[in-house]
């Protein structure tokens, strides 16, 4: 998957000891912001130290992420992983968000015109005479 936007916060690294081989391991998570109507925001992890130098993301640049998501069990619960495998510097057209759907605009209304002034009925006869269009049963 992939997603275009600008860089708006990057947090520390992070690293440590793989227990199951052994290999020391680093990773930096950033935050990348999805323009469009309602600006969407997505955090992914970058992991592997040539990947962070490789990368070089820097907060304020534009970029197109291309990412895995997975998710992961622990002590019960469900975790989704966002992880970035390349990045592309580039003037891409931003990738909406895939949730985004057009949105149908209405046809724009025909303007309003004053209603002509009406002569009042009672007016126009005498108070005692009937009206064949007086539709009142008293």
């Amino acid at each position: 998957m992939e997603l275009t936007g600008k860089i708006i916060a990057e947090f520390n690294e992070r690293g440590g000891i793989s227990s199951r081989t052994g290999n020391e391991w680093k990773a930096k998570s950033y935050v990348l912001e999805v323009p469009g109507e309602f600006p969407r925001k997505m955090v992914f992890d970058v992991f592997g130290v040539d990947r962070l130098q490789a990368f070089n993301i820097q907060v304020g640049e534009q970029l197109t992420v291309f990412f895995d998501i997975d998710a992961h069990e622990y002590n019960g619960r469900w975790f989704n992983d966002v992880r970035a495998f390349r990045v592309d510097r580039g003037q891409a057209a931003p990738t909406p968000a895939p949730e985004a759907a057009p949105v149908a605009q209405a046809a724009p209304a025909a303007p309003v015109q004053p209603a002509a002034p009406q002569a009042d009925a009672t007016q126009a006869m005498p108070f005692d005479a009937p009206s064949a269009t007086d539709d009142l049963p008293f």
